[in-house]
């Protein structure tokens, strides 16, 4: 099947087109229309460079050291000491395709033409995209403002031969090779960096965009499973469908409420389980069941609008000073559009939402394992007492509701002073994104086990389940076989966590 190709033009870069490509299932290319801006730009640093302007960032020292004026004849040592001093991250190595994603929003920044940087910069990038060359960067060292310096010089430092970078073997899995041997072997040759441009490649919110982008990505499908989860656990405890009635959302008309109660209800549709129990007279169910629709919408609302930030940040210059031309004057602006709060603040809410999330999650596990709701034996086990079925599984699962809680606490709080004081307000955008990604990863755990536990539940049920509840349990048995006996469930919880993410239960319903 062949690639598709997302032109770069700083702006129209979408989420799922920075997640295609460091997976890589497209490729990318600079516009036209983008190197037209942004050769215009390098040409008013040019001229900067040919006048006796003193310029931040052209033909200065950096950060607390602006007020330091650079000879032209060690501007490109001034660009190539800027990446070597700050490419000082620690921590484990972040993921290849991780970087990939990385190039990609960077490159579209630069691709906008405000960062006086040239055209053969952004090509580089693209290129490296395409071959699959992604430097080896650590993860830790950004403070989400004045970019992601840190991340990114490491970044920067693949571009012009130095360091290391992961391509693809022989054998299919990534290998770690010095960076000029990984450039050379495709015929791409290290960049040599001119004034303004080692500057326009690491003052950035990239590393940021970057886990928020997978964060999206993921709670585009969790939030999915999320409704379906439920629905197969209202199923499997003979839950009522009351609580779902358009008529209750209609009377608290929040969008994404609605949306997940349409979706149960949906789900629900067509139930034997519900209707042999007409007569029922269990009055109420838990708050985890009746109530997940005010749960789960407003993370839908939340996703929602990250994602239009998001996309908005991923065509943005972000970069410091900004150049602007008309053809007239050329303004070289100092700004702060590096500095990632938006992005942070909005991590900061997605923690919170996956701990509730898990939350209410964990609680339906336990209803499902426990017989006084479910009226299936304790924790599904075939032989009680002798067996402990899915007894474990909720303690996995509470176990991840601990982790995730910490994961909630905010990021923006934790502001450090640097640069003898003149970067006095920092948004820890990077830790806060980072944190917000794996804490998807933990909640896709948490409902891969509700989901293993009401599939064994509803199996023991002799009514059908309404028609996409059956569909999702279907699709729940081709990753996990039924409870024989007790065995193992790592495995089975993993594999099913995996496909989650992997969105397979969203292409299973057509979602």
């Amino acid at each position: 099947m062949p690639l598709h190709v997302i032109e770069l033009d700083g702006s129209s870069l979408a989420v799922d087109d920075v997640i295609d490509a460091g997976r890589g299932l497209a490729t990318v290319c600079i516009s036209d229309s983008s190197k037209i801006t942004m050769q215009a730009s390098r040409e008013a640093v040019l001229r900067i460079l040919d006048s006796d302007r003193v310029v931040y960032g052209i033909n200065t020292g950096f950060g607390a050291l602006s007020s330091v004026t650079i000879d032209p004849n060690q501007l490109e040592e001034l660009q190539r000491n800027l990446i070597r001093s700050h490419a000082c991250g620690v921590g484990e190595r972040m993921h290849p395709e991780h970087v990939l994603m990385m190039m990609v929003i960077r490159a579209n920044a630069i691709a906008k033409g405000n960062s006086g940087a040239r055209v053969e910069l952004t090509e580089l990038l693209a290129s490296m995209v395409n071959h699959r060359i992604a430097p080896v960067i650590p993860r830790i060292g950004s403070l989400g403002a004045s970019g992601d310096l840190a991340p990114l010089s490491h970044l920067t430092l693949g571009l012009i031969g130095e360091g290391e970078c992961n391509i693809i073997g022989d054998n299919g899995s990534w290998e770690v090779v010095q960076s000029d041997s990984a450039l050379r072997s495709v015929g791409l040759e290290p960049l040599v960096l001119q004034a303004k441009e080692g500057l326009s490649l690491i003052n950035g919110t990239s590393q940021m965009c970057t886990y928020l982008a997978l964060c999206v990505s993921n709670l585009d499908h969790l939030l999915l499973a999320a409704d379906a989860a439920i629905s197969c656990s209202l199923e499997a405890i003979r839950g009522s469908h009351s609580p779902f009635d358009h008529r209750i959302h209609q009377a608290r008309p929040h969008v994404g409420q609605s949306i997940s109660a349409a979706r149960i209800s949906a789900l629900l549709a067509d139930s034997r389980i519900n209707d042999s129990h007409a007569d029922c007279d269990r009055v109420q169910d838990a708050y985890s069941f009746r109530c997940s629709p005010q749960v789960h919408g407003p993370v839908i609302e939340l996703l929602r609008e990250t994602r239009r930030m998001l996309e908005i940040e991923l065509n943005s210059a972000t970069d410091n000073p900004l150049v602007f031309t008309d053809g007239k004057m050329d303004d070289v602006i100092s700004g702060g559009n590096f500095h990632g709060q938006n992005l942070a603040l909005a991590s900061d809410y997605l923690a919170i939402a996956c701990h509730e999330l898990a939350s209410i999650s964990e609680r339906r596990i336990n209803q499902v394992l426990d017989p006084q709701w479910s009226g299936h034996s304790a924790f599904l086990a075939n032989d009680e007492g002798l067996e402990s079925g899915l007894m474990i599984i909720q303690y996995v699962a509470a176990a991840l509701v601990a982790e995730l809680h910490l994961m909630a606490q905010p990021a923006t709080t934790s502001n450090v002073p640097v640069s003898l004081g003149k970067e006095d307000h920092a948004s820890m955008g990077a830790t806060g994104t980072y944190r917000t990604f794996r804490a998807t990863e933990f909640l896709s755990q948490v409902i891969a086990n509700e989901m293993i536990c009401s599939a064994e539940a509803l199996g023991r049920i002799v009514e059908r389940p309404g028609k996409g509840v059956a569909c999702v349990a279907d699709w729940i048995r081709s990753h996990v076989p039924p409870l024989e006996a007790d065995r193992g469930m790592t495995a089975d919880c993993e594999r099913l966590s995996s496909a989650l993410l992997k969105g397979e239960l969203s292409s299973a319903l057509g979602d």
